[in-house]
């Protein structure tokens, strides 16, 4: 019998030493390895068929977790507001939860989602394309607490550390990212404490985590214990090293941060359930998904039925980051078919038809492509 799962096989022979995102090896033609299916056991991903719902139920929304997932006693936990600010703060929840509040729908997703499906692939959570959800984050706007604070106006970046800490890249630290003071005092960032309208399960960032609507889900810090105002970039781990887009294991890069635009279908039909390969009868069958872009407002939806694109209808959005159903009726002719969709935002961004390899995977955007056999 084949054995599918190994140790990390490397793509050429400067794989072998650490990569710059703190895997053991760099990108491989192998099959899955050991450590990736320990991460995909951790993790989890979006059900497609979920992508019939406005808002996701937490139970089915992704999760990324890069270390542990801490476990915080609400009654003595404290939130630290500090840095170059005027007043610094400590905050229990039961004050938190006097100050103003606002409830922002957004689409969250992994910047390494459709990492799997790239060839040579990183080594790293195995994503396909379901790394996403939607749902309503209710808290207090991060301005106002920045405002109450005093930001001085020589402030460069806000940076938020999250209780979990582990080692990555041989560097022991505690999660942490940083935003732009421009984008830190937008007013729909929220530093949340419910989730569809509940309170935060732990996966989630149980009891305050931060949403950054627009941007890929790194900078969504759980478990939130700090909050520092500072005057130089931040240079942590999470920051300086993750998170890029690089041609190689030398190239600096650039930094991850705001969402490309994407669209995902519904598979019609039913699976087989091992390859998952979709089956249906003949005739009319509405071809729906979701499609959503955190650069721009999604304006287009094409889907392609066996290279032929056709315009999909597009359903008004739930809000200005969260994402938008369009749908499609197809006459399901009998034979073998592919379907694949294609999304465009204002920015005049569109999906691309290959692949945006990358060395550490990220922000891989490329149109999904179902196979269906009608008969």
């Amino acid at each position: 019998m084949k054995q599918i799962f190994t140790h990390q096989q490397s793509a050429g022979p400067a794989a072998a030493a650490e990569s710059p995102a703190g895997h053991t090896a760099g990108p491989t033609t192998g099959p899955i390895t050991r450590e990736e299916l320990q991460l995909g056991a951790r993790n989890h991903s979006m059900p497609l068929e979920a992508l019939r719902r406005d808002i996701t139920p937490p139970g089915l929304h992704y999760v990324l977790t890069h270390f542990d997932i801490p476990d915080i006693d609400e009654s003595s936990w404290h939130l630290r507001i500090n840095g170059a600010v005027d007043m610094a703060m400590e905050l229990t929840m039961a004050a938190l939860r006097r100050d103003p509040v606002i409830t922002v729908p957004v689409t969250l997703e992994c910047a390494g989602n459709g990492r799997s499906l790239l060839e040579p692939r990183p080594v790293s959570q195995p994503w396909l394309l379901e790394g996403v959800g939607t749902a309503h984050w209710t808290g207090v706007p991060l301005a106002y607490l920045l405002g109450k604070a005093g930001v001085h106006p020589h402030a460069v970046e806000v940076v938020f550390t999250g209780v979990d800490e582990g080692v990555q890249g041989g560097v022991p630290h505690r999660y942490a990212r940083s935003l732009p003071i421009h984008e830190a005092l937008r007013p729909d960032v929220v530093l949340a404490y419910a989730m569809n309208g509940s309170e935060l399960p732990p996966q989630h960032g149980y009891p305050l985590r931060l949403v950054v609507p627009g941007w890929y889900g790194m900078a969504s810090v759980k478990w939130l214990q700090s909050i520092e105002v500072v005057t130089t970039p931040f240079k942590g781990f999470q920051q300086e090293v993750a998170y890029h887009y690089q041609e190689s294991a030398d190239d600096a890069g650039t930094p991850v941060s705001r969402i490309r635009v994407r669209s995902l279908m519904v598979p019609p039909g039913i699976p087989d359930f091992l390859t998952r390969n979709r089956m249906l009868k003949p005739g009319p069958v509405l071809l729906q998904g979701r499609a959503w872009s955190g650069g721009g407002a999604v304006t287009s939806v094409e889907v392609g039925v066996d290279g032929v694109w056709l315009p999909a209808q597009l359903d008004k959005p739930a809000g200005g980051y969260a994402w938008r159903k369009w749908t499609m009726p197809w006459v399901a002719d009998a034979g073998e078919h592919v379907l694949s969709c294609r999304a465009t935002d204002s920015t005049g961004a569109t999906q691309p038809l290959e692949q945006n390899w990358n060395y550490q995977g990220m922000g891989n955007n490329v149109v999904q492509r179902i196979s269906v056999t009608v008969g």
